[in-house]
């Protein structure tokens, strides 16, 4: 995952002269989940089809230019990895903001499944999570 390629992909886009604002969330594993437990590592699947038509109908917003996602999809990833990145590039800073946000929850919800991965702790050791919410 390469925050610095996806930023000279939007600057290379041909209609890059019409954006004033690029705008990143770099989603890294935490130590502990929402509820307070440690949490070791988890993994993430990803539903590319959906993933293709939230970028599909977010990019459609008025002054969105891009949109770029990149997820550390099937593999066991450690405290501290980045998990997902997502680029949103547009006009204005409200149009760039609201629908990073919006992108963000969408592909949390409907493309994303997580499994935690907990300290060894009586019986339980992951949960899966439906999305990327927790």
């Amino acid at each position: 995952m390469d925050v610095s390629r996806l930023i000279q992909k939007i600057k290379s886009h041909p209609r890059y002269s019409e954006a004033g604002m690029i705008l990143i969330h770099n989603g890294v594993v935490r130590k502990t989940s929402r509820n307070g437990k440690a949490v070791t590592g988890l993994s993430v699947s990803v539903d590319h089809t959906k993933l293709r038509e939230v970028i599909a109908t977010y990019q459609k917003r008025p002054g969105i230019l891009e949109i770029l996602v990149e997820i550390a999809e099937d593999r066991v990833l450690s405290v501290g990895d980045d998990v997902m990145l997502l680029v949103v590039a547009g006009d204005i800073r409200g149009n760039v903001i609201q629908t990073l946000s919006e992108t963000l929850d969408a592909i949390k919800s409907i493309v994303t499944r997580k499994t935690e991965f907990f300290q060894a702790m009586e019986t339980e050791r992951s949960e899966k999570i439906g999305g990327l919410n927790a």
